[in-house]
């Protein structure tokens, strides 16, 4: 007799680029979901040649491959929550939004990949205008940097945390049900503040700066982590403060660990060395 469990599996899906270095990207996100006590399935969009030290190589998935791996997990696996991650081309940002309205999942995180740690462009600017039509109005959390933000709202980027506040009403506009506006970009605070930008309020989330060159994968872990606390029925509010609380603790950590010579990745595991 099969053995029935006593709950449900928080069960969270990730679409998004491999990164062969595995610091960020789909090795970020199932390293993120399975410390958050989430369970990890995929979607690669794409196959990055990658390491700490950049990016050297995209090579995008065949649109009828992604929209399979789609139909394979949605077809079996009780999908709660959905991590949207690097999405290399208009196409395949196409397919995804297709597919998340074919089988609308209760919970649907965009962390808008553009600009890797390094520096490199992750996504094609004519498909900056296919996801602001196509996928952002998706989306329960979309979760911008402030070079990202900036784009998806044609302005500059805040060099000081009060500009922030500037962008409220544009980000907003994007459809989006909230907005998670990350501050590590201003390099001179002490802290490292975030923007959580709903219909009808705004709250600051806060956590201590870390000083550190490995915070590769930051972006995708913290996507991630909030898709994993939502599937295990947090609020949207304390799943952000939750998965807050957690990259800070892998980035504090981050140089417990030693890979590669450039930007290497935080420390997903931090709490099994303890």
């Amino acid at each position: 007799m099969k053995h029935q469990p006593s709950h449900a599996t928080p069960i969270v899906l990730t679409i998004a680029g491999s990164d062969s270095g595995g610091g960020a990207g789909i090795q970020a996100d199932i390293k993120a979901i399975s410390a958050t006590g989430g369970y990890a399935c995929t979607a690669i969009t794409a196959i990055t040649a990658q390491n700490t030290q950049g990016v050297s190589a995209i090579f995008p998935i065949p649109i009828e491959y992604i929209a399979k791996q789609l139909d394979a997990v949605f077809s079996d696996l009780n999908v709660v929550a959905v991590k949207v991650g690097m999405l290399a081309d208009s196409d395949i940002i196409n397919i995804v939004a297709d597919k998340l309205q074919q089988y609308r999942p209760q919970f649907v995180v965009v962390d808008p990949v553009m600009i890797a740690t390094s520096g490199d462009a992750l996504l094609k600017s004519e498909a900056i205008l296919t996801m602001k039509e196509r996928l952002l109005p998706l989306a329960d959390l979309i979760t911008p940097n402030l070079p990202e933000g900036a784009a998806l709202t044609e302005c500059n980027v805040p060099t000081i945390e009060a500009q922030m506040g500037f962008m409220i009403t544009d980000l907003r506009a994007l459809g989006a049900k909230a907005v998670l506006l990350k501050g590590g970009h201003l390099e001179g605070n002490q802290h490292s503040n975030d923007l959580l930008i709903e219909a009808n309020s705004v709250s600051v989330i806060r956590a201590k700066r870390w000083e550190t060159k490995n915070t590769h994968g930051t972006g995708c872990t913290l996507s991630a982590a909030i898709a994993s606390y939502l599937a295990q029925g947090e609020s949207l509010l304390i799943a952000v403060e939750k998965a807050k609380a957690y990259i800070s603790a892998a980035i504090e950590h981050a140089d417990e660990l030693n890979i590669g010579s450039g930007h290497g990745p935080v420390h997903h595991f931090y709490a099994l060395t303890q």
